[in-house]
């Protein structure tokens, strides 16, 4: 059928139009394609190119040494010592079973050891290199390394290692280090690249873990060329690494040994604090351990031994354990009770043995009663009725207050693990931790400090050199980093009338040098080294019987806990002292004794002499001292003893 003219026109229009539609499509394709291909080639050359070098340079870091750590007098307490280690890269071992049996039969390598090696040979890389073994001695590292022609893909090492040099003496001091966990991961916002490196070791406890930032250092950074396998073809440019900074600690290590031998094995701790400046002289808790077990991974049965220990070993009691400091608060009553102007340091209380408020019955440690006495004979003979009569003049915030002036329920900034605030209670710290008012009674309690008041020995010597020095003063762990001065721990005057202050002194020092005192069985008798301190025996569970009065009759875990406190020389404050032997029942009986060996011991550079004892314990002291002598290290400053 022909098409008429008017059909052919038409047809031929349409064709036009859609020839020329899909023309300019096709230009306008090609169009975008031509522009991304010059955007790709020359507006973004640079940035594929540099994503084409990334693809071929690989950036691996270098781990910085870790910064030392020194006591006062320049003892290293952390270093790092070499560690002699191997390596296998799977991709040049061949056979990886042949290779580990013949290593095998060159150096002793426990079965599990290799059995981990294969499993990280396995989730690594093939040109990865993983640990095989660390810690060589020289001769199985030198025997490896001249046998290293059949032993295809083993690498022999030189790294370095955490060592603590002082052993048990500064563990709860300078910590430990120990591999990075993923827990250590979760608690890091934006974690360091070298904290992903395998096995790489961060501080765990004590100053290792608090300073961490400042020993860790800076990474260096290591560039090759890598191949499209991952193999390095060769290096091309290094940036060292910065090692951490080196730490002084105020420890006096000298009299830190001593402060542990003198403690023994018993569950104790120690603070000795200078009061002219804050520094932690000795930091102490018994029984110890020994943190090399740690760094190397301590094994199943060393650490269930440890945790499983009823005295505690892995516990820092000098600032973890919380205690009621019993009598050694009676200074801040007194205070408390001379600044408000309730009491007047002549005015006399009688003690009749108990008092009675409110149908309930408080009793005093001498069940007798001590008569009619003013404050400083009450110090002196810690009569617990006569601070009960200033409770019940006081307002509990008063007590509060002045505890927290002295240290008492401050979280004290110090660089070592899990530092207790301890609790200087008031009504709405009651209110808020047991939803309940404050009552007459619980001041009565907080009076001796006991209740719901809580300090640690950390707190208590603070409080002690505050006492002593009449000044706030800070304690204080870190003397230099990288040799810069760190700054003093003295910040200004106590807030509180010299005058009251004064008579707590003389009190305190009529407790160590007075016959009514309850330390004068533990005095010196060397004028130089006289000592000010204060007994406390805090209970732990009620009497419910007379037996219980008998400390030796209960579970040792409801058995009264011994404190003193010090500070010495009397007349020019420059140790502050305190000791808390857990569940070892008379403060003035157990507690003084310790406490006085140490004070002396600060002063003297040396272990005391029996002639700064009296007579009548001098045969006591040298077979205490003979017994010291068993634990003491062999530093090279222990100094000696005239046993004359």
């Amino acid at each position: 059928m022909r098409r008429s003219p008017n059909e052919i026109a038409v047809s031929s229009r349409r064709i036009t139009r859609r020839a020329f539609l899909l023309g300019t499509a096709q230009l306008g394709i090609m169009g975008v394609l031509g522009y991304r291909m010059r955007q790709l080639q020359v507006e973004e050359s640079e940035k594929f190119k540099l994503l084409a070098d990334e693809n071929r340079i690989n950036e691996r870091l270098i781990p910085p040494v870790r910064g030392l750590i020194f006591d006062r007098d320049g003892r290293p307490a952390a270093i790092n010592t070499p560690n002699y280690r191997l390596t296998m890269t799977r991709d040049q071992a061949g056979d990886v079973e042949t290779v580990l049996a013949d290593l095998q039969k060159l150096i002793a390598i426990e079965d599990d050891q290799l059995e981990k090696t294969r499993t990280e040979l396995k989730r690594r890389s093939p040109f990865v290199p993983v640990i095989v073994a660390q810690n060589l001695s020289w001769e199985e590292f030198s025997l490896v390394a001249a046998n290293a022609p059949v032993l295809p893909g083993i690498t022999t090492e030189v790294g370095f290692t955490r060592r603590y040099p002082l052993g048990k003496n500064l563990t709860h001091v300078v910590g430990y280090v120990g591999p990075v966990s993923d827990f250590d991961l979760s608690r890091i916002e934006d974690p360091d690249p070298l904290l992903q490196i395998p096995r790489y070791q961060i501080g765990k406890t004590g100053a290792e873990e608090k300073l961490e930032l400042d020993l860790r250092g800076k990474a260096g950074i290591q560039r090759n060329e890598v191949n499209a396998a991952g193999r390095v073809m060769r290096h091309l440019d290094r940036t060292e690494p910065t090692a951490g900074s080196e730490i002084q600690l105020t420890i006096d290590t000298k009299l830190q040994n001593y402060v542990l031998a003198r403690l023994g094995d018993i569950s104790a701790s120690c603070v000795v604090m200078d009061t002219t400046n804050g520094d932690l002289l000795a930091v102490a808790s018994t029984p110890t351990f020994d943190a090399n077990l740690f760094v190397g991974g301590i094994s199943v049965k060393d650490y269930n031994g440890l945790r499983d220990n009823k005295f505690g070993p892995l516990r820092a009691k000098a600032v973890q354990g919380i205690y009621p400091p019993a009598s050694t608060y009676k200074m801040i009553t007194a205070l408390a009770a001379l600044e408000a102007g309730v009491i007047t340091p002549t005015e006399q209380v009688e003690c009749k043995g108990h008092i009675e408020v409110h149908f309930n019955k408080f009793n005093c440690w001498n069940r007798g009663g001590h008569g009619k006495m003013a404050l400083q004979q009450a110090l002196m003979k810690s009569c617990d009725v006569y601070f009960y009569e200033l409770a019940q003049r006081l307002d509990n915030e008063d007590f509060a207050n002045m505890a927290r002036r002295f240290g008492i329920g401050v979280r004290h900034d110090v660089p070592l693990s899990a530092v207790q605030r301890g609790v200087a209670p008031d009504n709405a710290w009651k209110v808020e931790s047991k939803g309940e008012r404050w009552l007459l009674g619980d001041t009565i309690n907080a009076s001796i400090g006991q209740g719901f008041v809580l300090a640690s020995p950390l707190q208590l010597a603070v409080m002690t050199a505050r006492l002593g020095s009449g000044k706030i003063v800070n304690p204080r762990l870190v003397n230099t980093v990288d040799t810069i001065p760190q700054p003093s721990g003295v910040v200004g005057d106590l807030d509180v009338n010299p005058e009251h202050l004064a008579l707590v002194q003389k009190a305190m020092f009529g407790v160590a040098n007075r016959r009514a005192g309850t330390a004068y069985g533990t005095r010196t008798i060397w004028d130089k080294y006289k000592l000010a301190g204060k007994t406390g025996t805090a209970q732990v569970s009620r009497i419910r019987t007379a037996a219980d009065r008998n400390n030796a009759n209960r579970p040792y875990h409801l058995r009264d806990h011994a404190l003193f406190v010090s500070y010495a020389p009397f007349d020019n404050p420059k140790y502050a002292v305190s000791v808390v032997v857990e569940h070892g029942g008379s403060g003035g009986a157990v507690a003084a004794p310790i406490a006085r060996d140490i004070s002396l011991f600060a002063q003297m550079g040396q272990v005391p002499p029996v002639g700064a004892y009296p007579k009548n314990v001098r045969k006591k002291v040298a077979s205490e001292q003979s017994k010291i002598w068993q634990h003491l290290d062999d530093l090279d400053t222990i100094g000696t003893t005239d046993q004359a």
